[in-house]
Order: structure tokens, then C-alpha cells, then sequence
């Protein structure tokens, strides 16, 4: 009999790479991840897009970044020709269907409840679709970080599952993509028992970089860092009980959907991962925003259906997750994927397939002014120096994490370290141009730190002109100066 081609893709919100137990923090209580980690591959180097979660996921659902696809900042919805990986396997005749938190349809938090193309309707289950359920007490009720008499039936997160466990136990016998999307262990923090009071003498250890006051790095982080930068930090506890209680809950929800796949779809590829880390103190930041700092940028990542027990340091991103389950599927990668398939890694887990990753940074949302406003960042990492650029601040940032991994010593302005900035500097503008960065110009190339080796400020910058190459979904686009089709996408205008 065939292998049935089956994915299942598990998410959580907010959930740092450090709070999943089997990646160094045995207090973490997350039995069921840690035996998925120890069923497949760990990967310890994986990376968002962007740490915000609609952003995030517009680049783990469409295979293109979030400056390519529109999902610049949460309540930014995806622009009308981009299609997501749903759309583009439904239209092959794979079904598939997303359970839980969507964040880019451009509505408030809860989105809209309104099931996008490409997604099986008898499944769509956001979070607008969890409140109507609720009477406008309950609606209350469930914002609110009380877990007195709180059940599970009440939550978001257990009806999710529990449509998860209704899907598989229907469709184990055909191909299918499974998304299982978890709000946990974000806020507002409800849980029930015994999980709720799991951690309430508990202490987060602290990192090295928790006594990093920001001296030498951007000024923006200061902004966001506020006092904190100024107060004692031996006597900081790191203290989160019901953020890390939701984090076992979220353990214990999706461990229901991973037996049930051990029964309706054994076969099945399953992928975990978070949409971003939270700073929890380190380098006197909280929550996420405009840095690719480990603590907020970096993520769990766990796929289980290849090699079982490995562990790869070699860095990846979401941004291969889309071109990975096309290939897993037997479907070509188009032009338009802006990552690369990570799929040959299931089998050989050192494989060096990004040799550089990138993240960005926009704003974090449209409604909110709490978070820093615009903030534009773009920052590359190969492994072992990461290299942040700052548009709007005189300071960027080097880290070399081998010998600083908790990046506290800013290495921009080390003459030792200048080539190694340059090189990773021009692999970076050449991601923004290759990409089509609405925001690339002259400007991130002049930098404070750069020497007399940069192109003089044109208005033209690189001469190029580039066309998009959707031609899955639309025709090949014209030539500006002929109105013939392009011939390459990519040229000198």
C-alpha cells in the first residue's frame, strides 16, 4: 500500500526556545514535545522571519517574506494576489484545513471568522469563531488571567484540539495538511489545573545577558528597555508563573493531536514550532520586537518523520518550512518561494542548505502605539556571526556567537571584525534586492560603520528592475519597456 502524503504542523504562540524542555530546561514540564524531539529531529539554530506573530506567519504560510507577501505587522493582511501554502496544496488536490490562531486576515487579534480559499470550511476555527460560542460573560471571562474554576472545555486552545482529533480520526486514510494552532502560551494566561499552579514558587534562571544594560548597542533598545536598565539586576527575579503554566498546558493539548496521530495517521511528517521567543529579561527587554536577539528571534523547531534522536546546529528558518512541505508532497517549489526546502535534512540533519538566514522587522502593529512605532530592521545570521542593520539608529550591531553566545559584546565598530561585517553587510542588501524589499535603497548600504567601500547615493541605487514570478496564479508579467512577457525576472533596467 502507498504512503499516504500526510503533514501535520503544530504551532504555539510566543513560546521561547528555551521553554520546551528537551532543549536544555529539564524545568520546563513539556513530556510530549520532548518525546517528539526524541521521535525525530531537534533543531536547536531555527529562526522566525519576523518576531511578531502575524508577520511570522505570513512568512511560515506563504513561503516569502513578510515584505514580499504584505504581512508586514499584526492586522496587515496578506496582499490578494499571495496565496498560502493551503491554497497551493488544496489546489493539487490535498486537503487541508487550519484549526486555531490565524493572524492574517488584516482583522483585530481574533481575526475575522471567516475561512480563507485553500482551507477545508467545516474545520475553520479562529478565535472570532471561539468567541461567539461564548456568551458576553464568558467572551470576559476568557480575556481575563484568572484561572479560578477555569476548565478545559472552556478554552480556546482544547476546542482546537479537539476538531484536530476529529479531523484525524476522519480523514487518516487520505493525504492531507494539518494545522493545529495554539494561542498558549501567550496571553491572557488561562489554564486549568493542575497545570495553573505548576510554577508559582517557580524562578526562571537567569541568562548572562539578563546584566547586559545595553551599553554599545542600538538606542532604540534603550527606549524599549525603559528603567529596567537601571535597576538591580542581581536582585531581578524572573517570575511567570501562569505564562509558563500555559506553556505545559499547550504540552498537554497538542500531546492529544500527537496520539491521536499515533493512532489514525502513524505515517504522518509532524512539524512544532512557536511564531517567536519573548525576552524574559534579557538585555533588559520583555515581550518581542525589533531585534534579532536569540530570546525573541529564536525558536523551537521539532520535525518528527526522518532520522529519530538528532540534533543539527546548523541554522534554518521558517521561511523553508512552505518549500518543504511542497517537496514532502511531490510538488515543484515555485520561482516565488524565498526559502529553500529543508526536506534532505530529515535524512542527513548537518546539511548546510540556508548557509545564511534573515529576519526583518517593520512594526508590530497597526492599532497598537505601545510597541516602538516603526522600527525597521534587517538582520542576516550564518552560523556563527549575526549581523543586525538598524535603519532608523546610528548603531548596528555584530555578534559572533561562538565565542558571545549571548551577544553582549556589540562587535560593529571592532576594526578586527570589519570584513566579516562587510561580507555579511553585502549579503544583506543583496537579500533585499533579490527579494524585492519595498524598503531597500542607498540608505542601508551607507552606514555609520562602513568605510569608503559602499556605491555612491544614487537615486537609481542598483539600476535593477525585478518582476514577480507568480506564474503559478498569474500570467507572466510584462516587460515596462516593451509590454512583452519578461524574459528574466531579474535585470538591469
Amino acid at each position: 500500500m502507498e504512503k499516504r502524503k500526510q503533514i501535520i504542523l503544530l504551532m504555539t504562540d510566543a513560546t521561547r526556545f528555551d521553554m520546551v524542555g528537551c532543549y536544555g530546561s529539564p524545568d520546563m514540564k513539556t513530556p510530549n514535545l520532548d518525546a517528539l524531539a526524541a521521535d525525530g529531529i531537534r533543531f536547536e539554530r531555527a529562526y522566525t522571519c519576523q518576531p511578531v506573530c502575524g508577520p511570522a506567519r505570513s512568512a511560515l504560510f506563504t513561503g516569502t517574506y513578510p515584505h514580499s507577501c504584505g504581512g508586514i505587522a499584526n492586522s496587515y493582511a496578506l496582499g490578494d494576489n499571495v496565496k498560502t501554502i493551503g491554497q497551493r496544496l488544496s489546489d493539487h488536490g490535498i486537503h487541508s484545513a487550519y484549526i486555531g490562531k490565524y493572524h492574517l486576515d488584516g482583522g483585530d487579534y481574533f481575526g475575522l471568522g471567516r475561512c480563507p480559499d485553500g482551507w477545508d470550511k467545516d474545520y475553520w476555527y479562529d478565535m472570532r469563531c471561539y468567541l461567539e460560542e461564548l456568551t458576553p460573560e464568558e467572551r470576559v471571562r476568557s480575556r481575563k488571567p484568572d484561572n479560578t474554576g477555569i476548565t478545559e472545555d472552556f478554552l480556546f486552545g482544547h476546542r482546537v484540539c479537539n476538531r484536530a482529533l476529529d479531523f484525524l480520526s476522519r480523514y487518516g486514510e487520505e493525504d492531507f495538511f494539518l494545522t493545529v494552532s495554539l494561542d498558549e502560551p501567550h496571553g491572557p494566561f488561562l489554564c486549568p489545573e493542575p497545570y495553573a499552579s505548576m510554577y508559582e514558587d517557580y524562578e526562571f534562571p537567569k541568562r548572562p545577558n539578563v546584566y547586559d544594560t545595553l551599553e554599545g548597542k542600538p538606542e532604540y533598545q534603550k527606549v524599549w528597555a525603559g528603567n529596567a536598565r537601571f535597576e538591580d539586576r542581581e536582585k531581578l527575579t524572573i517570575r511567570a508563573p501562569k505564562y509558563f503554566a500555559c506553556n505545559s498546558y499547550a504540552n498537554y493539548e497538542l500531546g492529544r493531536v500527537i496520539d491521536a496521530a499515533k493512532q489514525f495517521a502513524p505515517d504522518a511528517l509532524i512539524i512544532y514550532t512557536s511564531d517567536h521567543g519573548d525576552g524574559l529579561q534579557s538585555h533588559c527587554l520583555t515581550m518581542k520586537g525589533p531585534t534579532a536577539y536569540d530570546e525573541i528571534a529564536r525558536v523551537p523547531l521539532i520535525i518528527k518523520g526522518g532520522v529519530k534522536g538528532a540534533v543539527t546546529d546548523v541554522p534554518v528558518s521558517h521561511i523553508n518550512l512552505t518549500p518543504t512541505i511542497l517537496e514532502y508532497m511531490g510538488l515543484p517549489v515555485p520561482n516565488l518561494m524565498e526559502g529553500k526546502s529543508i526536506l534532505p535534512m530529515l535524512q542527513n540533519p548537518d546539511l548546510d542548505i540556508n548557509h545564511e538566514i534573515y529576519l526583518e522587522f517593520t512594526r508590530y502593529e497597526v492599532d497598537h502605539d505601545g510597541f516602538g512605532g516603526f522600527q525597521p530592521m534587517r538582520a542576516v545570521y550564518d552560523g556563527r556571526y549575526k549581523l543586525s542593520i538598524h535603519l532608523l539608529d546610528p548603531v548596528d550591531e555584530l555578534y559572533d556567537m561562538t565565542e558571545d553566545p549571548y551577544e553582549m559584546k556589540n562587535l560593529i565598530s571592532d576594526e578586527a571584525h570589519y570584513e566579516i561585517a562587510k561580507e555579511l553587510h553585502e549579503k544583506l542588501l543583496d537579500w533585499m534586492n533579490r527579494t524585492r524589499d519595498p524598503y531597500r535603497g542607498y540608505y542601508w548600504e551607507r552606514r555609520p560603520w562602513r568605510k569608503n567601500d559602499v556605491r555612491e547615493a544614487t537615486w537609481k541605487y542598483t539600476g535593477h528592475t525585478r518582476q514577480r514570478e507568480n506564474e503559478e496564479y498569474e500570467p507572466r508579467q510584462l516587460d515596462y519597456a516593451t509590454g512583452l512577457p519578461m524574459e528574466t525576472a531579474t535585470r538591469i533596467k
